[in-house]
């Protein structure tokens, strides 16, 4: 199973539960590309275009590339990048899997998902069968 890991990756906390989201993915054996591993930039080259399109195009490449993607979601806050990523994988048919982390839910993002799971649920989530699990907190 091959799995996009979308994440912001700005702050401590957001690093802390990526890179725990990274290894449980691991550990349970899933082929997972996430862009914080894989970034291209460089201070020389950040916020250049040809950095901007090089970034875009690795990522969309790896979202075509997966067999799910799996969400970190803030709620409220959400990271314009990965709300993205995960609009463009419901229009390209790949599961979404909302890692919720935060108090509440956009109904663009839960709706687009096929399942809604905590951190720990990631632990054992079933990527085979995919289970259909709708949002049942508080949402927007």
């Amino acid at each position: 199973m091959k799995i996009y890991l979308a994440s912001p990756f700005f702050n401590e906390t957001e690093l802390q539960n990526v890179k725990r989201a990274e290894d449980i993915l691991m550990k349970r054996g899933f082929d997972v590309f996430s862009p914080r591993l894989n970034e291209v930039r460089t201070d020389e080259n950040t916020q250049k275009a040809s950095w901007s399109r090089e970034t875009f195009l690795n990522d969309k490449r790896f979202i075509d590339w997966a067999d799910a993607v799996v969400m970190l979601y803030y709620g409220g806050y959400s990271d314009s990048g990965t709300a993205w990523e995960c609009g463009y994988a419901y229009g390209t048919n790949t599961p979404v899997v909302v890692v919720h982390l935060g108090e509440d839910s956009n109904l663009m993002v839960h709706e687009g998902s096929q399942s809604n799971i905590t951190l720990g649920e990631l632990e054992a989530f079933d990527f085979e069968k995919m289970p259909r699990k709708p949002y049942a907190g508080k949402m927007f």
